[in-house]
């Protein structure tokens, strides 16, 4: 098999209309094991394929380019660039896109090969080309130009090359075409940036990330709202955090929710700050960032209270996030009674919103609710039972008449906060002292479809392996349950029939 593609490269350069020749040797690279084709790769030429779409025919260069990624992906990286690095350069000024894909996804390859980086960081025409990409229609090849470019950081030397030599400038050229791709370049520098504080530095050093940092606080609001998000992105590693502190901007990010109240248009750019600020206390210190930022939980809780579905929804998952951490959930407990309303809200929102707002809030509710088994404290168990009661003046029965509803997502919600409560003792006491709970919880009958006998199943795996669920649950109930756990989620009971003789 492996001669006849050699045979099916030489046909082509012979070929007057070489459509069906590319058909065939498509189908017969499709068809050769990779290993196969790594073998022989070496030895084949492929020069051919790439003049082949040098010609206006859509077919003839999608044929050339399925037949190119397959061939690639038996080639070394390094033996693409010492062989083919010309041919990646013309592909990325053709004019179809799926060419400079290939091209700038193989140079993607290539830089990520310590011994063929040098022959990419040699070809600044090519860089250049890659970056002007980013300019494009086409946001897959920017995307792709951005992802390729981001790899090169990884080295000093590739951030030499980036910064150091005249692809700063058409950085800077490209960054003016229009503000979407100015926060293309945004979004290149940030992945940048994460690499390493090295990276870090350059990028400050290239008066880009500065730029990117004063636009946060601009007058245009649209600009701000996509801002927000970018800087989010350099918050995610350790080194982007403390830069941002130092330039002030977590100071800048609490005082424009401060000012939000004031300000008819921070429904646009409010949910990406209090998402900022979310991410920011995972990442750190939910204690650090509340007691630091205070503005951020006081507009995360007045947002919970107002009728804004969209506010209202960012500020759910944002509690979710915030308590799914002991940290963050002592955090919320230390609040007091104006947590308490939250809670009040969120279980009111749960039971009377738009489907979408209520499985969010089923879900921050787990997060909330849930403590793991080494964490059963005196106290903590006492907190989750308050926030629990504070959600209805009758929550077991509300979540299980939740659970019960035809809904997949509001049914596997409702099942999914049961089961975070689950291994709480006082959670297991109101269980069994609702009336038809246990009988509700091993009836599969109930539960519809896949997802639905997934999500009992792990609630009763909760219930088995809790320390306290024979004593509170009884053993009759604790059997029976043990019997569910071990029949499994799909588990069938076999129904036997006896004929009877003249029946039909």
């Amino acid at each position: 098999m492996a001669a006849a593609i050699e045979e099916l490269l030489a046909a082509l350069s012979g070929s007057g209309d070489p459509i069906e020749e590319l058909r065939t040797l498509k189908t017969a690279a499709l068809a050769l094991p990779l290993s196969a084709l790594r073998e022989r790769g070496p030895q084949l030429r492929l020069g051919g394929i790439f003049s082949l779409m040098d010609v206006a025919d859509r077919e003839q260069t999608a044929l050339c380019v399925a037949i190119l990624e397959r061939f690639f992906q038996a080639l070394e990286p390094i033996h693409i660039a010492r062989t083919y690095n010309e041919e990646l350069r013309r592909g990325l000024y053709h004019t179809d896109d799926s060419v400079k894909l290939l091209a700038i996804s193989q140079v993607g390859r290539i830089v990520e090969c310590p011994e063929a980086i040098t022959a990419i960081l040699n070809s600044l025409d090519l860089l250049k080309q890659i970056i002007l990409c980013i300019g494009g229609d086409k946001i897959s090849v920017a995307k792709e130009a951005i992802k390729s470019l981001s790899k090169i950081a990884h080295t000093t030397s590739g951030l030499d090359v980036l910064f150091g030599t005249n692809l700063l400038t058409d950085l800077k050229s490209v960054m003016t075409i229009s503000d979407i791709v100015r926060y293309r370049v945004y979004e290149l520098l940030v992945e940048i940036s994460s690499v390493s504080a090295e990276s870090l530095d350059f990028c400050v050093k290239s008066g880009i990330l500065p730029q990117l940092l004063e636009e946060l606080t601009g007058d245009d609001v649209l600009l701000r709202v996509t801002c927000t998000e970018t800087v989010t992105m350099l918050a995610g590693s350790l080194h982007g955090r403390q830069y941002l502190a130092q330039q002030g901007i977590l100071d800048k990010i609490s005082n424009m929710i401060l000012g939000a109240d004031s300000d008819p248009f921070s429904g646009l750019y409010l949910p990406g700050l209090v998402k900022f600020f979310g991410n920011l206390a995972i990442m750190d210190s939910p204690q650090q960032i509340c007691e630091h930022y205070p503005a951020f939980l006081t507009k995360v809780f007045d947002m919970v209270e107002g009728h804004e579905n969209t506010l209202i929804g960012v500020a759910v998952d944002t509690l979710g996030v915030l308590g799914s951490t002991i940290e963050g959930k002592q955090v919320l407990q230390k609040t007091g009674i104006r947590f308490n309303n939250v809670c009040r809200r969120i279980g009111q929102h749960a039971k009377n919103a738009p489907t979408e707002l209520r499985v969010r809030c089923l879900d921050s509710i787990s997060s909330l609710m849930f403590l793991p088994l080494d964490e059963h404290t005196d106290d903590l168990l006492a907190m989750s039972e308050s926030w629990f009661k504070c959600l209805s003046p009758h929550p077991m029965e509300l979540f299980q008449s939740m659970a019960t509803q035809p809904f997949p997502e509001l049914h596997c919600g409702a099942l999914k906060v049961l089961t975070a409560v689950a291994n709480q003792p006082w959670a297991q006491k109101m269980m069994i002292d609702s009336p038809g709970f246990i009988e509700y919880v091993i009836d599969r009958s109930v539960d519809p479809d896949k997802d639905s006998k997934d999500a009992k199943f792990e609630l009763v795996k909760a219930l088995v392996n809790s320390k306290t669920s024979m004593e509170v649950l009884g053993n009759q109930h604790y059997l029976r349950l043990r019997a569910y756990l071990r029949e499994g989620p799909y588990y069938v009971k076999a129904v036997s029939t006896v004929a009877v003789e003249g029946s039909e």
